[in-house]
């Protein structure tokens, strides 16, 4: 999915601040950059600061950062130069994506989906998550896709919760070994555009 980048205002929660934040499709220079988000995203996770469900060395890892820029699917989002939020918008559905009974059905080329969102544990009130969703469901728009899904891990209430403030539903949970997660519960949601 090709776009030409997107600029955003967002509000800084803590300081009263305005923030500018680019969403833009991510290049191989940036790779480290996402790595370093996932890598902060694992240490919270086991210093017990989130539950995102995510394990370090299993996913994400800089693989999955590697292959997604290959293919062109990694997305990011940069405020003042530095990478603070990471995502993959493709139309790829997960293979357990067939065991739910979705309440919206298209054609799988109508059919969009944001895998792996990753926002910098710094940056935390700042709106990037909320944001992300919405250029990822304008990038969504703009390609003619009538249907948005997202998967997230059971235990990721923070996630859930914005998902349904934002208008997601959450439409089955799904117990299944993902990206090599054993035993988790994947929670598949969706909107209609």
């Amino acid at each position: 999915m090709e776009t030409g980048g997107a600029i955003y205002k967002g509000q800084d929660e803590e300081a009263g601040e305005l923030v500018m934040m680019k969403f833009r499709k991510a290049e191989a220079g940036d790779i480290p950059a996402i790595v370093e988000i996932y890598e902060r995203t694992h240490d919270e996770e086991e210093a017990g600061n989130t539950t995102v469900g995510w394990k370090r060395g299993i996913y994400p890892t800089a693989k999955v950062a590697e292959d997604s820029v290959a293919r062109g699917d990694m997305y990011l989002a940069e405020t003042e130069g530095k990478v603070v939020a990471t995502g993959i918008i493709n139309q790829e559905q997960v293979d357990v994506y067939a065991d739910c009974d979705w309440k919206y059905k298209a054609p799988d080329d109508k059919v969009c989906v944001l895998h792996t969102l990753a926002v910098d544990p710094d940056t935390r009130g700042l709106g990037l998550g909320k944001k992300f969703v919405q250029f990822y469901e304008e990038l969504a728009r703009e390609h003619g896709c009538e249907v948005l899904r997202i998967d997230t891990n059971e235990t990721n209430t923070a996630a859930r919760a914005m998902y349904k403030k934002l208008g997601y539903i959450e439409s089955g949970i799904v117990p299944t070994v993902f990206n090599g997660l054993k035993d988790i519960n994947l929670v598949l949601l969706e909107k209609k555009l």
